[in-house]
């Protein structure tokens, strides 16, 4: 058997996961999500760099999310997922909840914080997802569990987190300027 650190993370069948997450998933291209999310670090950090406090407070319209705090949520959503995968890469059955971002973000505070440190948060955090899905065998990655009453494979986390942050990505360069 290959070592699990070697495994790409295979696209999944559209049964691994609610259809609202296909959205996100569509997004990313090639065949391994792993790839994916090893370039997103870079890419998405390379992005940030250099982006002064004052900008990253940027809004491109009344009542949006600023860049702080778009970066904070995608944090917060990777911590979630991954938290996820974690729980069903290890055969827990346990339904999860959902989590409210509209919630979350409010009550992250990212606007007080200093960009550098919101950057460093989103690298650190995507290190470790990196470390837990490198760490997990072919039978893991498949594994379902049940999140927000829908099910949901160790996999396709992995593809939603690649996906997601195109998302926002895509919104950080077409809606804010980065």
């Amino acid at each position: 058997m290959p070592n699990a650190s070697t495994l790409p993370i295979p696209r999944p069948a559209a049964n691994e996961y609610a259809p609202y997450y296909g959205r996100y998933i569509d997004r990313v291209t090639g065949d391994d999500a792993l790839a994916s999310l090893e370039s997103q670090i870079v890419e998405t950090l390379a992005l940030l760099a250099g982006l002064d406090d004052a900008r990253s407070l940027h809004r491109y319209a009344p009542g949006k999310w600023s860049v702080k705090e778009v970066v904070g949520h995608l944090t917060d959503a990777e911590r979630v997922f991954a938290y996820r995968a974690l729980r069903f890469a290890r055969a827990d059955r346990t339904p999860l909840p959902g989590f409210d971002e509209n919630v979350y973000v409010p009550e992250g505070r990212f606007d007080a914080r200093p960009m550098r440190d919101i950057a460093s948060d989103f690298r650190l955090v995507r290190e470790a997802s990196l470390a837990l899905f490198r760490s997990l065998d072919a039978e893991a990655l498949v594994r379902v569990g049940e999140a927000n009453q829908s099910p949901m494979s160790v996999r396709a986390l992995a593809w939603v987190l690649a996906g997601h942050e195109l998302h926002h990505v895509t919104i950080l360069r077409e809606r804010y300027g980065l």
